[in-house]
């Protein structure tokens, strides 16, 4: 937990969970996407793990001497039988359902899936045989908000039942526009309304505002529930029209239907308006991976173009107003490479953001970071014909 390397770090991890396979009731990580990553960093590593079990013996490049004493510790004897039934399963020509076949006894998956980490629920649907997809707390760096008090139910059916006694919360209005005198307690928030989480901690934090746009969706006894909508002034725009956070997820959860088809699986994107031209147009960075798994990136331009036509037609009706009369430009995904969004996690952390807070930006506005993602692009689909004006 404590070496420096994550890529030691995340090894050894994998190689502990499959040494100690027997005892696995659940698998968890901070955030779904950190979930998926384990599952791709896997999908490299398994063979050499799979001769760390059969030998007994951690692979030479693990220097850190933490994890190596203590993963030797886990380890122990040389472990062939349990090395050839981990092989087994991982050289099967699909992965669908990975997740159940190396860890049997797990109940469960344990992760945030709110937000914007809607988006890897197909994913992790196909790696974990449907196994329950648990979203249990809301909170962040600042201060624990609430708990899920019904974890069973669909994750896009979550909400949050807030502990009062964590921290001191406030809430303002989303259309407060700048009034502080419209704030109000937890006990006087109304059903169906929408609202910014302001915190007091103390720890010394004072009406911090959190970012967050939450929807009272219901009490349990007297405590408000909240289901997290989106993050505050997340939006693309072109010309007037919003595109926010929540708009952004609807449209994919449609777009990777379609995508389902041409058996793809997308593992991240992001987005960004571009208005480097006119008309202005969005543009969404796709990063792809065949459902099996050493399948050949096979891109169909037929439903790429209809995953940007099914974009489209999923946005507002003054994007498909603005569209349709040509101020706005026919929507764009670019495929990148895999390993992509790796490199822009590294951007990121190099300019100071926190690994362990780390979540792919759904839109981006930075030059730099968009570099990123330019240079590593495969393909460009556009849409062919503008989305209906009513739907």
């Amino acid at each position: 937990m404590l070496c420096p390397d994550l890529k030691q770090t995340m090894y050894c991890h994998l190689l502990c969970g499959l040494r100690q396979r027997d005892e696995v009731v659940a698998v968890a990580a901070s955030f779904a996407s950190s979930l998926v990553g384990a599952i791709t960093f896997l999908e490299s590593y398994w063979k050499e793990i799979c001769n760390n079990i059969r030998s007994g013996h951690v692979s030479e490049w693990i220097t850190d001497l933490g994890c190596r004493s203590s993963v030797s510790a886990i380890i122990g004897a040389p472990n062939p039988e349990l090395a050839d039934l981990i092989e087994q399963e991982c050289s099967h020509k699909s992965w669908e359902g990975i997740v159940t076949r190396l860890w049997p006894k797990a109940k469960c998956i344990e992760c945030v899936l709110t937000g914007q980490m809607a988006q890897y629920i197909p994913i992790l649907d196909f790696y974990c045989n449907k196994l329950p997809l648990v979203s249990t707390v809301y909170g962040s760096s600042e201060s624990i908000f609430g708990f899920n008090v019904d974890p069973l139910c669909k994750p896009q059916d979550v909400s949050y039942t807030f502990v009062p006694n964590t921290s001191y919360f406030e809430f303002l209005p989303v259309d407060h526009e700048g009034d502080m005198t419209s704030i109000v307690d937890l006990v006087n928030v109304k059903l169906g309304c929408y609202y910014e989480p302001v915190v007091t901690t103390c720890f010394g934090l004072n009406r911090y505002l959190i970012g967050d746009i939450l929807e009272v969706t219901g009490f349990y006894n007297n405590t408000p529930q909240f289901r997290f909508v989106r993050r505050k002034n997340m939006v693309l725009s072109v010309e007037t029209e919003t595109t926010t956070e929540d708009d952004i997820l609807k449209a994919l959860a449609r777009a990777t239907f379609v995508l389902e088809s041409s058996n793809l699986m997308l593992l991240d994107f992001t987005s960004s308006a571009d208005i480097s031209t006119f008309p202005g147009h969005y543009v969404f960075y796709w990063e792809l991976k065949g459902k099996e798994v050493n399948d050949v990136l096979v891109l169909d331009e037929k439903t790429l173009m209809g995953c940007c036509y099914v974009l489209e037609e999923s946005f507002g009706s003054t994007y498909r107003l603005k569209r349709r009369t040509g101020l706005i430009g026919a929507l764009e995904i670019r495929v990148v490479e895999q390993g992509t969004f790796n490199s822009l996690t590294d951007y990121f952390i190099s300019r100071g953001s926190s690994r362990a807070q780390y979540k792919t930006p759904l839109c981006i506005n930075s030059s730099e970071a968009s570099a990123v993602l330019e240079n590593k692009v495969l393909a460009r689909f556009h849409s062919e014909k503008s989305p209906p004006l009513d739907l």
